[in-house]
C-alpha cells in the first residue's frame, strides 16, 4: 500500500520545495512493528538522529543533485520528504508552496505531485506492472486514466529547412481508455529498452537491477510528477543503462519544464548526461556545501575529504 501510496500523483503546473532546519530521529510510527524481531537492532537505531538540519531550497523546473559518503544522510531526507513513516520529524519543517506537509501521509504528499524512485525497489508478487501503474493514475482522478497519451505528447512540430518535424511535447488530453493507456505505456516502456512483456510480468519480481531502475524511470515518465527525486537511480548501471537512464530523465525535464529533479549519488558520472543547477553535498546529516555543476567534478576528482578540508 505504500508503493502505491507513494506513486500517486496529478498533472500539475510547478511545486516548490522547501526545508528549513531539518532533524530527524529513526522511531516513527511505523518503526515499532517492522523491528519487533529484530531487538538488538531496533534498540541501536531507535532514537538515532540521522538528519542534523538539513536546509534545502527546490524551486519550480530545477534539477538539484544531493552527494555524499555512504552513511551520511541522502536517502534518509529524500524517505522523509516522500513521507516514510519509520522517520520522526522533531525538528524543522518541509514545506510545498508554502504548506508544511511534515503531518501529510505518503500518499497525500504524492498527490501533491511527489514522486519518490527508490534506490531498492520492492517487489509485488502477483501484481502486474501495469496495474500498479494503471491503479496510481486512476487514484488521482478515478476510472478514467490522467496518464497524457504519448500521441498527445509528440503532436508539437517545429520547422527544419522547410520541412515539419516531430519535436517535443505539447499538453493533451488525458487518455479515456484502457487500451490507449497500455500503448500509450508501451511506448514510453520500448523507449526504455525494456521487454514486450514488461507490463504483464509482476511488479519488479524476477527483475535485474538494471531492469528495476528502468521500470522507476518508467512510472515517472508515466505519472508526470511535480517533483520528482530520485534515490541512486544510477547505482548499478552498466556504461550503456546510464547512457539510457539519464537520457530519459533529460527529455523528462525538457516535456515537463516545470518539474523539478532531485538527484541523490555517490558519482558525478550521471551528470556528463544531465546538467544540474545545483549541487549540494551531505555529510553526517547536514548540506556541507552547495555549488553549480563544477563542485561535483571536484568531488570525483578529489574525493569528499575535498570538502571537508574547505
Amino acid at each position: 500500500m505504500l508503493r502505491i501510496g507513494l506513486l500517486r500523483t496529478q498533472k500539475v503546473v510547478e511545486m516548490n520545495l522547501k526545508i528549513n532546519k531539518l532533524k530527524v530521529k529513526v522511531g516513527g510510527p511505523s518503526f515499532a512493528s517492522s523491528y519487533a524481531k529484530a531487538t538488538d537492532d531496533k534498540k541501536a537505531m531507535e532514537g538515532k538522529e540521522i538528519l542534523k538540519g538539513v536546509d534545502l531550497e527546490v524551486g519550480a523546473g530545477e534539477v538539484h543533485v544531493v552527494m555524499g559518503p555512504n552513511g551520511s544522510g541522502k536517502s534518509t531526507l529524500a524517505q522523509v520528504i516522500a513521507g516514510n513513516p519509520m522517520y520522526k520529524v522533531h525538528s524543522g519543517q518541509i514545506t510545498v508552496d508554502g504548506k508544511n506537509i511534515i503531518k501529510l501521509s505518503p500518499d497525500k504528499r504524492a498527490k501533491l505531485g511527489i514522486f519518490l524512485g527508490f534506490q531498492n525497489p520492492i517487489e509485488i508478487p502477483g501484481v502486474s506492472v501495469f496495474n500498479v501503474i494503471r491503479k496510481a493514475s486512476q487514484s488521482q482522478v478515478g476510472p478514467a486514466s490522467s496518464f497524457p497519451p504519448v500521441s498527445a505528447q509528440l503532436k508539437t512540430k517545429s520547422v527544419r529547412n522547410g520541412k515539419s518535424s516531430v519535436n517535443l511535447r505539447a499538453a493533451g488530453s488525458p487518455s479515456t481508455t484502457v487500451t490507449q493507456f497500455r500503448q500509450d505505456l508501451l511506448k514510453y516502456a520500448s523507449s526504455l529498452k525494456l521487454s514486450s512483456d514488461h507490463l504483464s510480468r509482476s511488479f519488479n519480481e524476477g527483475f535485474s537491477g538494471g531492469e528495476k531502475k528502468r521500470n522507476e524511470i518508467l512510472q515517472m515518465l508515466a505519472l508526470s510528477p511535480k517533483l520528482v527525486i530520485l534515490d541512486e537511480i544510477d547505482s548499478g548501471l552498466d556504461v550503456d543503462g546510464l547512457k539510457l537512464v539519464a537520457g530519459a530523465i533529460k527529455k523528462f525535464s525538457i516535456l515537463n519544464s516545470q518539474s523539478s529533479i532531485i538527484l541523490i549519488t555517490h558519482y558525478a558520472r550521471i551528470l556528463k548526461y544531465i546538467k544540474a543547477d545545483f549541487v549540494h553535498v551531505m555529510t553526517d546529516g547536514k548540506i556541507v556545501k552547495s555549488g553549480k555543476q563544477k563542485l561535483a567534478t571536484e568531488i570525483e576528482e578529489k574525493g569528499y575529504q575535498f570538502v571537508n578540508s574547505l
